[in-house]
């Protein structure tokens, strides 16, 4: 039966169809198959999958350096999301799916939320970020859905990563180890529709991905 893993977080900004992207196709590099859902009314998702139709399709004809394994795709909203979600669980041959889910609490989310079997939620290392969590945290709670925080654009130098990380500890909240780097890799593999693992495979960008992708899977399996 299908991992399905939402991607969620009230700010906007955070990065979710980003982690979402580098997630889903480092997991497909892994072998997993994956299905992607894009519940986000900006779309962002239908964008970066277009683009990711015209790299080849896997067919080895795309601009990727490692052309992109094949990913299931739908934008599913409202009532669709639970029928969609039944489906790829029972019937649709994938291992993992992965949701990016609405930036604010609305019927949308809550039903990603309670459809879960984890709740992913990016921030990044800044106050504003790790306070916007407790509505998503709350909203995890209410389902009784199991969460984990993901570091996102983690700059190379500075204090605040550190101090971020021991608020986070302090708060006992639930922190993967395993973070991503704030790397100019990342937005512009998606904007070629694409994870770095296929766009910049030997990057540092693409081992970061890869070791989130393989923390994931190891909650699966604990699941």
């Amino acid at each position: 039966m299908a991992f399905v893993v939402a991607v969620a977080q009230r700010k906007g900004g955070a990065g979710k169809s980003t982690v979402a992207a580098t997630l889903a196709t480092a997991l497909a590099a892994e072998g997993a198959r994956v299905a992607l859902l894009d519940t986000d009314p900006q779309k962002s998702l239908v964008r970066w999958y277009a683009e990711r139709r015209a790299q080849g399709g896997g067919d080895g004809s795309g601009r990727a350096a490692h052309a992109p394994r094949p990913i299931a795709f739908d934008s599913p909203s409202g009532w669709r999301l639970g029928g969609a979600l039944d489906r790829l669980r029972r019937g649709g041959g994938v291992d993992f799916v992965l949701l990016d889910t609405p930036p604010h609490d609305d019927t949308d989310a809550r039903l990603a939320i309670r459809n879960a079997d984890l709740v992913l939620v990016p921030l990044q290392p800044a106050p504003a970020d790790l306070w916007a969590t407790d509505a998503t945290l709350a909203l995890a709670a209410g389902e009784r859905r199991p969460v984990r925080l993901v570091l996102n654009r983690v700059p190379a130098t500075g204090k605040l990563a550190p101090q971020i990380v021991d608020e986070i500890a302090r708060r006992r909240l639930p922190l993967l180890n395993e973070a991503l780097g704030n790397r100019s890799a990342y937005p512009s593999a998606f904007a070629q529709g694409l994870g770095v693992v296929e766009a910049a495979p030997r990057s540092t960008a693409a081992e970061e991905a890869r070791r989130l992708a393989r923390a994931v899977a190891a909650l699966r399996e604990e699941g």
